[in-house]
């Protein structure tokens, strides 16, 4: 009978330590599936980080690229401009050139005919200048000038100045001693400077 008994509480324990074992199973089993969960939530963290790392370095590649062609096409339109300038001051400069030499021209083909003007002046005897024909064509000729005066073109003043060969034409000398050297002493024919250019020199006496 005792053997008995003995045998039933070594079958109990035996039972108690299954479950036991089992129960200790149970715990580890649980502890591993929690370590797995922490594992594979740390490796989607770490997805997740190298996706976003990843969607903005493309993002600041496209941003980069962007800026590039923004700077190109500023730095195009820049020059574009500055070519567009300069060939605008380039054409008013040739035009005013052309309009120049068109202007110069034509004052030389005008001056022979004020010159005669001058001469037919200076002819008149002192009975005749009151004369309505003389008075007339004086009229004309104070006319010619003042058109002259306005578009810029004016006499080079000669008689009593300083030889100056860029607006003077030397055709004569003279030895003077009571004149200074070099002075203008007689004007034979008017020259004409349009603004800074010179239309017709200046022909004259000059005193040694």
């Amino acid at each position: 009978m005792p053997d008995k008994e003995k045998d039933i509480n070594v079958e109990v324990n035996a039972g108690e330590d299954e479950i036991k074992v089992d129960a200790d199973n149970e715990v580890k089993e649980e502890e591993n599936f929690e370590v797995e969960a922490e594992n594979t939530d740390e490796s989607s963290k770490k997805e997740s980080r190298k996706e976003k790392k990843e969607k903005k370095k493309e993002e600041k590649e496209k941003k980069d690229k962007k800026d590039e062609e923004i700077a190109d096409l500023k730095d195009r339109v820049t020059r574009q401009m500055a070519e567009f300038e300069n060939f605008r001051k380039r054409t008013e400069k040739e035009k005013s050139q052309m309009f120049e030499v068109g202007v110069k021209t034509m004052v030389e083909k005008i001056l022979p005919v004020v010159d005669n003007f001058e001469r037919g002046l200076a002819q008149v005897p002192e009975d005749k200048k009151n004369d309505s024909f003389v008075e007339g064509m004086n009229m004309i000729y104070k006319q010619m000038m003042t058109a002259f005066d306005e578009i810029g073109v004016k006499p080079i003043e000669a008689v009593g100045k300083e030889f100056d060969p860029n607006l003077h034409n030397a055709v004569m000398h003279v030895d003077d001693d009571t004149l200074p050297e070099n002075s203008i002493v007689e004007e034979f024919q008017k020259g004409y400077i349009y603004h800074d250019q010179v239309v017709r020199h200046s022909m004259v006496k000059v005193a040694n």
